[in-house]
């Protein structure tokens, strides 16, 4: 069993922590630090116990968030669902918590996912296939978001792959649609980029804030 730890820290994996549902109990009974981002993918453990960085990554995800909740609510169209819920898909072999995740109505509705009910009480995890996940790049999680997520994102069937990167000098914003053997990146115009799962055209755009801190965007038409 293999731990990649990011930053400053550590945290002792169990050694029976050999597959998704001991991975689950571990994280039910298990000394893990609150803070600490953890996976398990391609049968194995990932922790990431850095330090979020405040613009390019906790506010960025928290604009995009806040966006598509609105539009979802407005619409009555499902549920957008922030970072901090976990997602687990056993054909993909992940179970994780990403930047955020949108089911829709008919998903709902349908087999395509499960509200996990947690001990007591109340809903705790999402166990099948949302209709979008995000994730947004961070200098310790670049190869999982970029490699590792975009496969096994595809394996667990998931229709759309909202990919961000504002760590340069220009804002790098996918949307990755699902095709038969892999994921396709949506063709943008003049910064557009075209969504099927929210039926509208995204942009997302990178100005300065007084402080000189970066201030992000997510315009929609």
């Amino acid at each position: 069993m293999a731990t990649f730890v990011a930053d400053s820290g550590a945290v002792s994996v169990p050694s029976w922590v050999t597959d998704i549902d001991a991975f689950r109990h571990w994280l039910d009974v298990g000394d893990v630090p609150e803070k600490a981002r953890t996976w398990f993918l391609e049968g194995e453990v990932w922790v990431d116990m850095s330090k979020e960085q405040i613009f390019t990554h906790g506010d960025l995800k928290g604009e995009i968030t806040t966006v598509l909740r609105s539009l979802v609510k407005a619409a009555k169209s499902g549920r957008m669902l922030p970072d901090g819920v976990l997602l687990t898909n056993r054909k993909a072999g992940l179970s994780g918590n990403p930047d955020a995740v949108f089911l829709s109505g008919a998903t709902l509705a349908s087999d395509r996912v499960t509200l996990v009910p947690g001990q007591e009480g109340g809903f705790v995890e999402l166990d099948g296939t949302p209709d979008m996940v995000l994730e947004v790049v961070s200098d310790s999680s670049e190869k999982k978001d970029t490699q590792i997520l975009t496969e096994a994102y595809w394996e667990a069937g998931i229709t759309e792959y909202w990919l961000v990167d504002a760590r340069g000098k220009e804002v790098e914003f996918a949307i990755l649609k699902r095709g038969a053997k892999k994921y396709t990146r949506v063709r943008e115009q003049d910064g557009w980029v075209k969504s099927a799962v929210f039926g509208k055209e995204f942009r997302l755009t990178r100005e300065t804030d007084p402080q000189g801190n970066p201030e992000f965007t997510l315009e929609v038409r």
